[in-house]
């Protein structure tokens, strides 16, 4: 469905009007992420929207489905902010690995954070084969699976265990700012982190 465009909905000509399926994923993407999946319906959708019922579903075929986008547009996106945090960071191990876990740390300081939403999906759709569930596995697989590499350009003996480490932190710092906000437990994620490299290394090192 593509873009339309004019002035009179009182846009300045030449700018994109947005369609009835972007207003609602867009919608949808900020609901489900300020109050969850469960607790928002349909119907609050297409109200906050301003479109009808039909329009969600002739983009969407379900609930689950729009579920499934907004959480594949948001792997995409943290994906992405990786990546180019990865690519700033240059070609040293530490520097690299510092970058993702320096990346965590200034999303959940900032004042609209609300959890990562995969993390809080991942806890509302327990139900095996769900689509949103499929899509929570494998960003959380992949992941991992970026801790682990990271890990081994380290040196470090043990990559996964420290893969593991570093992950549980970071995943604790954003159960924990679901309560204490930014001046919680979650100020220590970044020293923490610091701290659990430095001592794979040295054990690296004492090893060798």
């Amino acid at each position: 469905m593509g873009l339309t465009f004019g002035s009179d909905c009182g846009c300045a000509e030449g700018t994109p009007k947005k369609t009835a399926a972007s207003k609602i994923f867009e919608t949808a993407k900020d609901l489900f992420y300020r109050r969850g999946i469960r607790a928002v319906g349909v119907d609050e959708i297409v109200c906050e929207a301003g479109v009808t019922k039909p329009s969600l579903y002739r983009a969407y075929r379900s609930k689950d489905e729009l579920v499934a986008a907004c959480l594949r547009e948001d792997v995409e996106a943290g994906r992405a902010s990786i990546y180019a945090a990865l690519d700033a960071a240059g070609p040293d191990p530490r520097d690299r690995l510092d970058a993702v876990i320096r990346h965590k740390a200034e999303k959940m300081r900032r004042a609209d954070f609300r959890g990562c939403l995969i993390s809080n999906v991942a806890v509302e759709l327990p139900e095996p084969g769900h689509p949103g569930r499929l899509i929570v596995e494998s960003c959380k697989s992949d992941f991992r699976a970026l801790f682990c590499d990271l890990s081994r350009d380290l040196g470090v003996a043990e990559p996964e265990k420290l893969a593991d480490g570093l992950i549980l932190v970071i995943e604790g710092a954003m159960a924990t700012h679901h309560v204490f906000g930014s001046q919680g437990p979650a100020q220590a994620l970044e020293d923490t982190c610091a701290a659990l490299i430095d001592f794979h290394l040295e054990h690296a090192r004492a090893k060798a």
